[in-house]
Formats: structure tokens, sequence, C-alpha cells
């Protein structure tokens, strides 16, 4: 049964450090609301020419797992996975046959064992890799694809991803057409047929409603990261407006779940 997620409060976040994605991380006991934006590539990244592109990250416990991309001619993809205490590991990713360079997000099942992640474009399938830092498969020399989700119909643009149960996985798109779905810049819902194991897995995808695109500014939006906290039930969607009010702040919905009858 698909879901209705209602809107219930709106937050504004510095656009620099936010306009990527979102997640909670457990840090000395407590959970608390991490953000991503262009400024969070470290500086050693960037002049490197290696990695130039954060997403929207996600958190299991005290392990926080970022995902980052290079450049268009890039053949691997990186995953970063930072404890609570402050250290971190790589993963890198050498890219599958017909795989994009592209490291759109990343989503922790429940269980902490295995992740989604996201390319870009019009696309039928999400990736499945066992999750850093959690799952003893994951190598940080070659960090290997382990499976596919395919979805039964095509989506696009999908900017963030964040489980709401062992079957259940929420996208944000930043699609901004309706050849697809009826409404433009859509939320979600991936059914699995079975949770996340190693291998591919079958999925139905649900629309459950457009997100608010809502400013004084008006033109292009783009969606950006999702989070679900289990603990409160929030959901939380970042939504980038026009310029030039994206200069300053992105805007951070939140959301409670209305279960449909």
């Amino acid at each position: 049964m698909a879901d209705r997620w209602r809107q219930v409060a709106r937050e504004h976040h510095p656009s620099h450090e936010a306009n990527e994605g979102l997640a909670t991380w457990v840090r000395s006991g407590q959970p608390a609301l991490i953000y991503r934006g262009s400024a969070s590539v470290p500086k050693e990244f960037v002049d490197a020419g290696t990695w130039v592109h954060i997403g929207d990250p996600d958190a299991h416990g005290d392990l926080l797992v970022d995902c980052y991309q290079g450049e268009a001619t890039a053949r691997a993809k990186m995953f970063r996975a930072t404890r609570s205490e402050g250290s971190t590991r790589d993963y890198v990713h050498p890219l599958a046959p017909g795989e994009l360079y592209n490291n759109s997000f990343v989503a922790i099942t429940p269980d902490g064992a295995w992740m989604a992640s996201g390319e870009w474009g019009t696309m039928s399938r999400l990736l499945v890799f066992p999750t850093p830092g959690l799952n003893p498969e994951a190598d940080p020399e070659n960090l290997a694809l382990r499976g596919v989700i395919h979805l039964d119909r095509p989506v696009r643009n999908v900017q963030g991803a964040s489980f709401v149960g062992a079957t259940t996985l929420l996208c944000a798109t930043d699609d901004p057409g309706r050849d697809l779905w009826p409404v433009s810049r859509q939320l979600l819902q991936v059914e699995l047929e079975r949770p996340l194991a190693g291998g591919d897995v079958e999925s139905r995808v649900t629309l459950l409603q457009a997100l608010p695109m809502d400013s004084l500014c008006s033109g292009t939006f783009e969606t950006e990261g999702v989070d679900y906290d289990a603990r409160t039930g929030d959901l939380r969607v970042i939504v980038v407006p026009p310029a030039p009010c994206n200069w300053a702040a992105v805007d951070v919905y939140r959301f409670r779940r209305e279960t449909a009858g």
C-alpha cells in the first residue's frame, strides 16, 4: 500500500552547505542532521581533480557514507565511510560495463549491510553494493557491484533516496518532465520484492506525490537529497529554489506519513 506524506515544516539552510543532501547521523550517542553541499568536497579532492562532486549521503548508527564522483571521463566512483569519532576510509568502485560515472546518492538498508546507489538520466535500475565499513564483503580497493534493483517503470534524475523499511525505498527526482509521470519532480516509492541481500531484485515503482516547489523567485527548481529518520518518523527533502533565491539558502521540507486507506 502506498503512503502519502504530509508536509509539516519548512526550514532554510545555507546553499553551499546543504545543496546536495542530508542524513541523520548518530554521534556521541545522539542523532543529528548533517548536510552536504558544494562546499563539502574536500579541498584535496578538488585540487587533485579526482572527486569533484558529492551526492546525497546516508548513515547507519555512528557510520556515515558519502558518495563522490569524478569528471565525465572518470572510470571509477568513490564512497567514503566516516565514523563518529572522525576516522575515515575510502572505497573505490571501478565502473562496471555500461555503468555511468554519476554517483547521485546512497541509501543504506535498515540492517546496515547493503546500500542502493543511483546514476543519472532516465534509468530502469538502481545499483546495489555492500555497505562500506559495515559489510565485510566491501573491499576498499575494489568495491564491487553486487546486484541491481530492477524497476518496473523508468525513473529520471533520482537525486536522493532513503529506506523507510526493509523493502521500501523513497526516491526524490529532479525530473522536469511529465512524460513518465503525470507530475514533475516526484516523490516515488520503490517496493522491493524482498530485502536486499546481494544479487538482483525486482521492484515496483509508485508515484506518491509531487514535491513542493514554492518560492518568491520564478524559474527552475532542483530537487536534491532525502533523509528518513526512523526514530521520529520524519522525512526530509531538499529543494533548491530558483535564482536569485538560491544564492543564500535552500529549502528543507519535513513530512510525516499518512497511511492511505
